[in-house]
């Protein structure tokens, strides 16, 4: 087994675990909320799917970068929130129902709309087009197993043995966060023969204020299409998380293994390092602004609010 494929099935294995303690944090009622209330979960999933592309194809037609990056960025855009979006509206306050239904429904919808995108994408910067097709069960089965089916563990533990629920989920906070910020140095300091990205500086140079530019147009624009539609603060920050910090491990597999084009993943690798800071930052400045507590939850003392009916 090459170095690679064990990083790979060793950060897939950390996120799982991630979302596990996330999953300790929610209840049922959550979810019903989201169903009896389903007006922001149709905002945010018209958001990603409709509002993120057009984002990246407007500043991708601005930016002076060679085209396989470009198109890079439109796979990047395309492709849907994943683990680290949903714990970053866990540890941010946000509504962690309205996250994963998101990421479950978007796990499908982007099997059909992820090739339409980006072979757009194609035809507008390179002039050709491609017969891309998702693979269905690896496509679905990372999203599922990384996010989901941890995430609805937790949920059942937290529902069946809520002591036992309960005594663990402080100091799962922190392992969480110390998994996770682990599975980042990984990527970003180990050399691409063992897993991490391995970037040049020419490369970093070119693509970061580029990416800079999108990841910042994401959040944005989640948080305040939903602000425009009248919904509450937990489900802006979520929309935000959602739109920001894209599922990069999809845009790897489009770019790589469908497309066969190692400059496309490029786009991804660089949004990877930036995202998850510039969404902490991003949300910790939004809820400060909304009178909202600006720590993170890994910081309190006491269990935190659910977000129930705040949807």
């Amino acid at each position: 087994m090459s170095a690679t494929v064990v990083v790979d099935l060793a950060v897939s294995t950390v996120l799982g675990m991630v979302m596990f303690g996330v999953g300790l944090s929610l209840t049922l009622s959550d979810f019903i909320s989201i169903i009896r209330h389903p007006r922001a979960f149709f905002t945010a999933l018209t958001a990603q799917m409709v509002g993120l592309p057009i984002i990246a194809f407007i500043i991708s037609l601005i930016a002076p970068i060679p085209a396989v990056l470009k198109v890079g960025f439109i796979i990047l855009a395309a492709s849907p929130g994943g683990a680290t979006s949903g714990f970053l509206t866990y540890i941010w306050r946000g509504n962690v129902a309205l996250s994963l239904s998101l990421t479950a429904v978007n796990s499908f919808l982007t099997l059909f709309s992820i090739p339409i995108v980006v072979n757009i994408g194609l035809l507008v910067f390179i002039g050709r087009e491609t017969d891309l097709h998702l693979p269905f069960w690896e496509t679905v089965s990372q999203i599922f197993f990384i996010t989901i089916i941890p995430a609805f563990i937790g949920l059942f533990v937290r529902q069946r043995f809520p002591v036992f629920a309960n005594k663990i989920n402080k100091p799962a906070k922190y392992v969480m966060l110390v998994l996770l910020g682990t599975v980042f140095a990984i990527k970003m300091f180990a050399g691409e023969s063992h897993g991490g990205a391995g970037l040049k500086w020419s490369d970093l140079l070119v693509i970061t204020p580029v990416a800079l530019i999108q990841n910042a147009g994401c959040l944005f624009f989640g948080y305040f299409f939903m602000k425009y539609m009248q919904l509450p603060h937990a489900s802006r920050i979520t929309a935000a998380m959602e739109s920001g910090v894209q599922n990069t491990t999809l845009a790897f597999l489009i770019a790589n293994n469908l497309l066969g084009n190692q400059d496309m993943v490029k786009p991804a690798l660089v949004y990877s390092l930036y995202s998850f800071w510039t969404a902490c930052l991003f949300a910790y400045q939004a809820n400060k602004v909304n009178g909202v507590r600006s720590t993170p939850v890994v910081m309190d003392q006491e269990e935190p609010e659910h977000p129930e009916g705040k949807v």
